[in-house]
């Protein structure tokens, strides 16, 4: 433990693991009942379809997939009582033209030619059957050329039989190759964990690859399912909504070589831009996890699902990192996969920050709208240069010289610079300068003034000797040396 403190600092506090390192999410203040999934942890769908009506001629209409999607112990019922089904139909069919043929009842000499040879009962028309099916053919049983309809049932029986392999034999194909199979050995972590990162609230959870044969084009989606209620009254029990893991940055397309950690940044935009701690004991919501991708051994498009419910969404609670450098490669360790522990979070939604911030955040400065405002006013200055350019020419010597417009534009510039003086003046100079009757010659006077006030304190605390120097004030070109005052005068002429 203190070997992980140093590694991880003292702020955080790892989550107790289980046995398999599957870190357990913090006690609930009131535990919730069972909720029902509609995506259970393994990636099966809770959907059942019911009242189908004249519909299920539909699944016969396409019965190889029918039966490929059947569950093996159907598929092999129904394997063997095909296969079953066809040996005894076929051996029968063998057996009535012995019969019929008065082959069964006759004695074999030398001198009789039957239509099957040897075929003397039921069983032995199955077992030549099973040799002509199987192309054993262990030559004490064949065709003669005296038995036409035999040659027929030969020919019948060698398509039939081929399309029955065919079918039966592909589909357990299909079905042993399905990459489904695949899917179980991508790895979603248990919970999913919401904390910052890069300075934004960001929803994560990590998927993992426990095989060495990559997943070619890997990308992965999130679906939101959560009831939600129209403006027009429309209740939707199950309404989709996308969760954004990357889509516009391209981070959806993995390279899933080890252990990833998936991240929805949770801004205006998510779903959960009100999602906060304490509201998060009050929803109820699924976070539903799909990752597609091409077996690189079989070429087949392989899908692993998951999803996560609001009981299985961590607050404040990061991935416990999972790779190691050893000598000449890197490690990683599963045992930790699912393991979290504990970071500072705020309890907040994106909202609520955001409002914070608002209301915090110091007013704007007179001088930015004073910018603006000048900014206007040479935008106006400007379209009326442009509309003066379009007047007529009496007009235009009416109005005065060409320079017109500029003139306004230094008389609105001026104006627009005082104005933004007169912000920057203290409280007693904006008083006088707004009093009607003073003028600009008083209102610099007084300025001055004010200004030369200080100059007078700061010289009555010097020390005599200087403040002689000084000549009370004024400046100390009078007790220079001759050189000095010439070189100041040559200086300020």
């Amino acid at each position: 433990m203190s070997a992980l403190r140093r590694k991880l600092g003292d702020e955080y506090q790892v989550v107790s693991t289980s046995a398999s390192g599957a870190g357990l999410p913090p006690p609930r203040s009131a535990p919730r009942g069972k909720r029902q999934r509609f995506v259970d942890k393994n990636g099966r769908c809770n959907v059942q379809h019911g009242n189908l009506g004249g519909e299920t001629s539909r699944y016969l209409s396409d019965l190889f997939t029918t039966l490929v999607d059947l569950k093996w112990r159907w598929n092999l019922f129904i394997f063997i009582l095909t296969y079953t089904v066809a040996w005894l139909f076929m051996a029968s069919m063998w057996w009535v033209i012995a019969y019929m043929r008065g082959d069964l009842n006759k004695a074999h000499d030398d001198s009789y030619t039957p239509c099957v040879a040897n075929v003397y009962n039921f069983p032995s028309a199955f077992l030549f059957f099973i040799e002509t099916e199987a192309t054993i053919g262990y030559g004490y049983r064949y065709i003669t050329d005296k038995c036409p309809e035999g040659i027929i049932l030969f020919l019948f029986q060698s398509i039939l039989g081929s399309i029955v392999d065919a079918f039966l034999i592909g589909c357990m194909f299909i079905k042993m190759s399905q990459p489904k199979k695949r899917a179980e050995t991508l790895m979603f972590s248990e919970h999913a964990a919401i904390s910052m990162r890069d300075g934004k609230l960001t929803l994560m959870f990590r998927v993992g690859n426990l095989r060495n044969s990559h997943m070619v084009s890997a990308q992965i989606r999130c679906k939101l399912l959560k009831s939600r209620q129209t403006p027009e009254g429309e209740f939707l029990p199950l309404d989709q909504l996308e969760l954004d893991v990357g889509f516009s940055t391209g981070a959806d397309q993995l390279f899933l070589v080890s252990p990833l950690t998936i991240c929805h940044v949770i801004d205006s935009k998510s779903p959960f831009y009100d999602l906060s701690q304490r509201s998060m004991h009050t929803e109820q919501f699924e976070i539903v996890v799909i990752l597609e991708g091409i077996v690189e051994t079989t070429g087949m498009t392989c899908q692993a699902r998951t999803s996560y419910t609001e009981d299985e969404v961590l607050w404040g609670h990061r991935f416990f990192p999972v790779i190691s450098l050893e000598e000449g490669f890197f490690k990683v360790d599963y045992s930790q996969f699912h393991a979290t522990f504990e970071v500072p979070t705020p309890p907040y939604s994106v909202k609520e920050q955001e409002e914070m911030l608002l209301m915090s955040s110091p007013l704007i400065p007179p001088a930015v709208s004073n910018s603006k405002e000048r900014n206007n006013s040479v935008e106006c200055l400007d379209g009326l240069d442009e509309v003066g350019s379009k007047l007529p020419s009496k007009l235009q010597k009416i109005t005065g010289r060409d320079d017109f417009p500029k003139k306004l534009l230094r008389m609105s510039s001026t104006t627009s610079e005082k104005a933004y003086s007169m912000g920057d003046l203290p409280m007693k100079l904006q008083r006088i300068s707004s009093v009607p009757g003073n003028s600009e010659e008083k209102l610099g006077s007084k300025t001055t003034k004010m200004m030369s006030d200080p100059m007078s304190q700061s010289v009555a605390e010097l020390p005599p000797k200087l403040q002689k120097l000084s000549g009370g004030g004024g400046r100390m070109e009078g007790n220079l040396p001759p050189k000095l005052r010439k070189m100041n005068s040559d200086r300020f002429t």
